[in-house]
Formats: C-alpha cells, sequence, structure tokens
C-alpha cells in the first residue's frame, strides 16, 4: 500500500491541472508539462487537490499508485519552481566553460568534452560549480548525470566532477615500503 498516494495532493498556488483520458496537464509561470496517465490509475480533481487511486489490486496497480503520486507532485513543483541540480569540478587543469548554450570541459583528456543540453535545460557556470536548472526533476537529473560521467571523481585524490555535497570516499595510497620513520 502506498502511504504517498493516500493522501490528497494539493495543487500549487499558480499552477493550473487539467486531467484528459490519457494524460495530465500543468502549466504555471516556469512553463508546461504533461505526464501520461498511467495503467490501473484514475485521477480526479476536487476542490482544488489531486485524488489518485488505483482501479485494480494488482502488483502493478500497487506501484503505479505511488509513483504515480510523486510524478503529479513533482511536476507541480516543476512548473511553479523549477529544479537545480549542482555539480562541482576538482582537479589541478580541470575546468567548465560555455559555449552559447553548449558545456565545454576539460577535464585532463587530450581534448575538450562538447556536452550539449536537451531541451529546456539551462546550464550556468560560476567558477568551478556547474549548475543545471529546468523545470522537469527527471531531465534535469538525467543530464547532471551525465555532466558527472564525463570524469567520475576517483578515490585517491578526489580529481573529478561530483555533486555539491556529495561525499567521495577516499583510499589510503601505497605505503613505502620499509621506511622506518
Amino acid at each position: 500500500m502506498s502511504k504517498i498516494a493516500k493522501k490528497p495532493i494539493s495543487i500549487l498556488e499558480g499552477v493550473k491541472a487539467e486531467i484528459s483520458d490519457k494524460e495530465i496537464k500543468f502549466s504555471g509561470p516556469k512553463g508546461n508539462l504533461s505526464i501520461p496517465l498511467m495503467e490501473f490509475i484514475l485521477c480526479e480533481i476536487k476542490d482544488n487537490n489531486f485524488f489518485v487511486t488505483k482501479n485494480s489490486d494488482n502488483v502493478q496497480a500497487r506501484a503505479n499508485w505511488g509513483t504515480m503520486a510523486a510524478l503529479i507532485r513533482n511536476n507541480m513543483e516543476g512548473v511553479k519552481n523549477g529544479f537545480t541540480k549542482s555539480l562541482e569540478i576538482e582537479g589541478i587543469g580541470y575546468k567548465a566553460q560555455m559555449e552559447g548554450k553548449n558545456l565545454i570541459l576539460s577535464v585532463g583528456f587530450t581534448h575538450t568534452v562538447k556536452i550539449v543540453p536537451k531541451d529546456g535545460i539551462k546550464i550556468e557556470v560560476e567558477k568551478n560549480v556547474i549548475k543545471v536548472s529546468g523545470i522537469d526533476k527527471i531531465v534535469v537529473g538525467q543530464t547532471a548525470a551525465e555532466i558527472r560521467k564525463v570524469k567520475k571523481p576517483e578515490p585517491y585524490k578526489g580529481k573529478g566532477i561530483h555533486y555539491v555535497g556529495e561525499r567521495v570516499i577516499r583510499k589510503e595510497g601505497k605505503k613505502v615500503a620499509g621506511s622506518t620513520a
């Protein structure tokens, strides 16, 4: 049983929501989003609240029930405030810069890496911090993960690209054999 989906979801101020046969459309100050209705799920709007119910009792219906409620919350938050992920570059000579809308990374390879953002995604660079923002939480997270994948933080010196606040587990290097100190 989904504890998340049992509770009614209040529609945020400034967000307009419509339910059609196959999808739910959201519009707000940041833009428009839509999500398809999942199988075995019924949605309705009453008194400025979303009510998500399941019309079957099988395993897939229970899984879709909580997922649909989470997607509705995320899309409402996205069209109202948007989402941001911040990444940090660590390493001598590692840098990021913008070339138009594209992100250019110099992270220790013989060549630079060019990342073209998807529609609706905005990338900003301030010193060694890369900020990825947009209205769709899934696309923002995927873009940030693709940027991090270019040069993951290595465990000995911590050089690479990591999320701000991410704890990089460090390993101890080799010890000098036979040293008497």
